[in-house]
C-alpha cells in the first residue's frame, strides 16, 4: 500500500495498539505455561524488558538519538559487524549458526539486521522518494539489503534472509517504483533463489522444499513436523482440547511447539476460535500500526511504521504457513507469540519507536 493511501484511515491513539498486542502476549504466555515453566517465565521477564522499552522511548525524546544520520548508519554497520562475528565464533545449533553468545546472554544478530535496516530505509527512503525510480537510488539500497541479506543466508537462515528481501521490497513499493522496475526487482529475487538452490541451500533445507511437494513421503524424516503440526490442528476442534490437554504438544510429538508450530500449539488447546482469536488481534495491531503511521508528520516516521508493519506481517505469514503445511518450514518465529528474547525485543523495541511516533502527535 503506498504511504499516500494512508492518509484516508481514521487516526487512533497509540493506545489501540496496545490492546490486541496485549491479546497475542497472552495467548503465548498460556501456550508457554502449559508447555514448559522455565520457557514461561523467561518470556514474562522478556516482556517486562519489552514493556521497559516502550515506557522509555514514551518518556524521553528518541528523536534525539535517532535523527541523527551518522547513528543509524552507525547502527547498521554494528549489525553487520555482529553478522560476520557470528558466522566465526557462534554456536552451531541445529545446523545453523544464528546466536552469539555472551555468557548468559545470547541473541540473534538477524533481529538487529532487521531493525538497523528499517532505520536506514525510513532515513534513505524519506529523502529520496521523489527519485526513487533513478537507479543510483535502486542500487544503493539493493547494496544495503544485499550485504546483510547474504550474511544471514550463510548462517544458513533462509527464512531471515526472505524477511530481509522484503523490507527492501516493500520499501521500493511503497515508495511508488515504477511498474517496469518492480518487475526488474522480482528478477532480482528470482535469480537469488536459483543462485540459493544451486550453491547455498544444504541438504536438509532442500529436503524440505522437495517433500513440501509430496507431503505423504517421509513422513519420519522432512514431513514429520508438518504432519505433527496438522494433527494438532485437525484435532482441536471449534473450542480445543483444553489447557495442558494437547497430546501432540504435551507428549512431544510437535516439535518446536514454543517457536515455530506455537500456533499449532495454541490450536490444538484452544481451538480454531483461540487461534482466529489471536489472529484477528494480531491483525489489528497491524492495522493500528499503519494508522499511526498515516497520522506522523514526517515521512521518516511513516517509514518506520510501514517497515514494522512488513516485518510483522511477514513472519507472520511465513510462521502460520509453516504451521498449515502452506509453505516450506522456514524457522521464523510468530511475532510475540512465539518464544524467545530476541524476536520479543526486537518486536518491542519497534513498538516502542511507533508508540512515541505517537505521543509525539498527540503530546
Amino acid at each position: 500500500m503506498a504511504l499516500s493511501k494512508l492518509s484516508t484511515m481514521a487516526i487512533p491513539s497509540a493506545k489501540n495498539i496496545f490492546l490486541p498486542l496485549s491479546v497475542v502476549l497472552l495467548a503465548s504466555m498460556l501456550v508457554l505455561s502449559s508447555i514448559s515453566d522455565k520457557f514461561f517465565y523467561k518470556q514474562a521477564g522478556f516482556i517486562a524488558l519489552g514493556i521497559l522499552f516502550v515506557f522509555l522511548f514514551r518518556k524521553f525524546d528518541w528523536q534525539g538519538i535517532l535523527g541523527y544520520r551518522w547513528f543509524i548508519l552507525g547502527f547498521y554497520v554494528l549489525s553487520v559487524f555482529f553478522l560476520v562475528l557470528v558466522l566465526f565464533i557462534g554456536p552451531d545449533i541445529r545446523n545453523v549458526k544464528s546466536w552469539l553468545v555472551l555468557g548468559p546472554f545470547s541473541f540473534q544478530p538477524a533481529e538487529l539486521a532487521k531493525i538497523s535496516l528499517i532505520l536506514l530505509y525510513a532515513e534513505y527512503f524519506s529523502r529520496r522518494h521523489m527519485s526513487v525510480a533513478r537507479w543510483k537510488t535502486i542500487f544503493i539500497s539493493f547494496v544495503f539489503f544485499i550485504v546483510p541479506a547474504v550474511l544471514i543466508a550463510a548462517q544458513p537462515a533462509l527464512g531471515s534472509a526472505a524477511v530481509i528481501f522484503g523490507i527492501w521490497f516493500g520499501f521500493l513499493i511503497s515508495s511508488g517504483l515504477p511498474r517496469d522496475k518492480i518487475f526488474m526487482a522480482l528478477a532480482v529475487l528470482i535469480a537469488a533463489v536459483f543462485f540459493m538452490w544451486n550453491w547455498g541451500l544444504k541438504d536438509f533445507q532442500k529436503a524440505r522444499v522437495i517433500h513440501f511437494f509430496y507431503p505423504e513421503k517421509n513422513v519420519l524424516g522432512a514431513n514429520y513436523s508438518v504432519i505433527q503440526s496438522k494433527v494438532a490442528i485437525g484435532s482441536a476442534g471449534l473450542w480445543g482440547k483444553g489447557y495442558g490437554q494437547g497430546s501432540q504438544t504435551q507428549l512431544g510429538f510437535l516439535t518446536e511447539p514454543t517457536n515455530d508450530f506455537v500456533l499449532a500449539s495454541l490450536i490444538e488447546e484452544w481451538g480454531v476460535a483461540g487461534g482466529v482469536a489471536v489472529i484477528m488481534a494480531f491483525w489489528a495491531l497491524l492495522l493500528g500500526i499503519l494508522k499511526i503511521g498515516s497520522a506522523a508528520v514526517r515521512n521518516f516516521e511513516k517509514f518506520i511504521c510501514l517497515g514494522t508493519v512488513i516485518i510483522f506481517g511477514m513472519q507472520f505469514l511465513m510462521n502460520g504457513g509453516t504451521a498449515l503445511g502452506l509453505i516450506p518450514v522456514v524457522g521464523i518465529p510468530f511475532p510475540f507469540l512465539s518464544y524467545g528474547g530476541s524476536s520479543i525485543l526486537t518486536g518491542f523495541f519497534l513498538i516502542a519507536i511507533i508508540s512515541a511516533i505517537d505521543k509525539r502527535r498527540t503530546g
